[in-house]
Parts: C-alpha cells; sequence; structure tokens
C-alpha cells in the first residue's frame, strides 16, 4: 500500500509517516521546504493544483491523508485571509485533482473539533450529529473544508473519510499550541534562559486533549476500516482545563514558578468546553486514546528540556 501524506513535513505528518512505515505502509510525503525526513519528499504549495496532480501520477497513492493547514486559532484571528487560502483553496485544489487523476484512492481529510464552536451547555460530549457552529476563523474554514469534501464525495463519488480531530499534543509540537507552549517555558525557566513568571492566556477553557501517537493510530485505522464519506470524531472523549494542563505542567518542574496573565494571549472569542464523544469511531474501527494527558506532557517536557 503506498500512502501520501500531504503537509507530512509537520508535527502531525512526521509521526503519521512513522505509525505508517511500521505497519507496512510505503510512505511518500509533500512539504512546502524540504524537510530533515527518511521518506521520499515531493515540495507542494497545496494553492498550486497543478502540482498536486503532478505528484499524484509519480506516486500513484492508495492513501491520501490530506494534513496540509494553517492549524492555529491564534493565527487564524491575525491573518484570516492567509488560513482561507490554505485550508479550503487548498483542500478544493486536492479534491480537483483526485476527481482528474485516473485512481481513486482513499482520501483522509482532517477537520478540528473547534468545528463545533458554540454549543449548547449540555451538548458535550459532542456527537457526529451535532449542528457546527465555528466560533474562530480557523473553525470556519475547516467546517467549510469538510463541507466541500462532502460534495465531492457525494457528486463525484470520490472515496473520502472525514475527521474532526480534537486537540492533540506531544514532544516536538510548535510552541504556539499550549501544552508545547507551557513545557518550553518552563524549560527555558529551568535552564536560567528566562525569569521563573510563566505567561498564559485564558485557563478557564476546556479542552479534549488527545497524545498525537495516539491520533495518528486513529488515522490509519480510518484509512482502513473507516467507511467511504463518513464523518468521525477522534478526541480523547473528556475535557480538561487549561488550568489543569498548567497545574500538571508546573508540578514537573524542578524550580518554583509563578503565573502572570498576558492580555495578548486572550483569544477575541473562546469556546468554554469542547469534548468529543468517540463511540462511533471506536464501533468502526475499534480506535481508543491510550495515552493519557498526564504523559503528553511529561514527555513534551522533556523533548523541551533537551531542545533547550
Amino acid at each position: 500500500m503506498k500512502a501520501l501524506i500531504i503537509g507530512g513535513g509537520g508535527f502531525v505528518g512526521g509521526y503519521l509517516a512513522d505509525e505508517l512505515k511500521t505497519t507496512g505502509y510505503d510512505v511518500y510525503i509533500t512539504c512546502l521546504e524540504k524537510v530533515d525526513s527518511a521518506y521520499v519528499q515531493f515540495a507542494l504549495d497545496i494553492r498550486e493544483k497543478d502540482d498536486i496532480s503532478a505528484i499524484l501520477d509519480d506516486v500513484n497513492p492508495d492513501v491520501i491523508f490530506h494534513l496540509a493547514a494553517q492549524s492555529s486559532v491564534a493565527l487564524s484571528w491575525k491573518n484570516p485571509q492567509l488560513t482561507a487560502e490554505i485550508n479550503i483553496i487548498g483542500a478544493i485544489n486536492l479534491f480537483e485533482a483526485v476527481r482528474e487523476y485516473e485512481g481513486n484512492p482513499r482520501v483522509i481529510v482532517v477537520g478540528s473539533g473547534e468545528e463545533y464552536g458554540y454549543i449548547s451547555e449540555n451538548a458535550c460530549p459532542l456527537k457526529e450529529t451535532e449542528p457546527l457552529h465555528p466560533g474562530n476563523i480557523y473553525a470556519a474554514t475547516k467546517a467549510c473544508q469538510e463541507m466541500t469534501a462532502e460534495i465531492y464525495a457525494r457528486a463525484y463519488k470520490l472515496d473520502i473519510v472525514m475527521v474532526r480531530a480534537f486537540n492533540h499534543s506531544g514532544p516536538k509540537q510548535d510552541s504556539i499550541f499550549v501544552i508545547s507552549d507551557f513545557c518550553r517555558q518552563i524549560a527555558e525557566i529551568e535552564k536560567g534562559g528566562k525569569s521563573p513568571v510563566i505567561t498564559v492566556g485564558n485557563l478557564s477553557a476546556m479542552r479534549d486533549f488527545t497524545d498525537v501517537r495516539d491520533i495518528v493510530r486513529g488515522y490509519r485505522l480510518l484509512a482502513e476500516k473507516g467507511k467511504s464519506g463518513g464523518i468521525y470524531n477522534i478526541g480523547s472523549g473528556k475535557a480538561v482545563s487549561i488550568q489543569y494542563i498548567l497545574d500538571t505542567a508546573l508540578k514537573l518542574s524542578t524550580v518554583e514558578i509563578a503565573v502572570e496573565k498576558d492580555e495578548k494571549r486572550m483569544r477575541a472569542s473562546d469556546i468554554p468546553i469542547i469534548e468529543a464523544d468517540t463511540t462511533k469511531i471506536y464501533g468502526d474501527t475499534g480506535w481508543k486514546a491510550e495515552i493519557a494527558v498526564e504523559q503528553t506532557i511529561e514527555d513534551t517536557l522533556d523533548y523541551w528540556r533537551k531542545r533547550n
């Protein structure tokens, strides 16, 4: 089986490539710029449809994992145009390239739990049938990507499986994301690289965090067992507060650290709680999260300690 990971040079792409290789796949990746990777790679800007088509002809993939995205909620507020270009136009370019391609690869389209947005008080855990009310620019683009994927699946009979991935984290993640951000700051403080104060944003929001190593296992299982045209949540099924993430990380610190709120880290809009119902993915693939969030935090902190 040949697997092509669009956006394989990123955080999740690296873990997914390793997961696929260890389970017998031939793996190919695309990335904006050349990365240090053991896999055959192609330079690709997904805003260029013809380049996608050329790669499909070269690789002849059996399954495509579409990971390429502008995935930061904070950045989506600062640069909504870029977010839309990558997340919406880029996805359409991929679907068009697959539609014109002679083969019929399965396409795993990765969306976000953020798509649910403003939900009723008793809606959690969120089922895939819950209406979408995106509360930020990133979430809106991902909801649009998913709706477009559904249209291509119905109109052109493309073999597409859609995923709403809830928050995921782990070693090597960029520090614009909360677990990695806290761990990076703590590691810098421990090394004496900054004053013993950690700056934070909104700590009351509750999110469903899953280890990236669990997430990519779920993507593989959906490629193998997911139903064509189906939409699947993937997450731990248990929301925890950002305050809990911070407290857990601070308990692992070797020094005393003060906490200071930074208004620049506050978002223009924030959803109080997001939590996944994972009954569907478990029923169709047997997948469930296995790595506790506390282990994810510890591993991520160890990564930053070694890096700094």
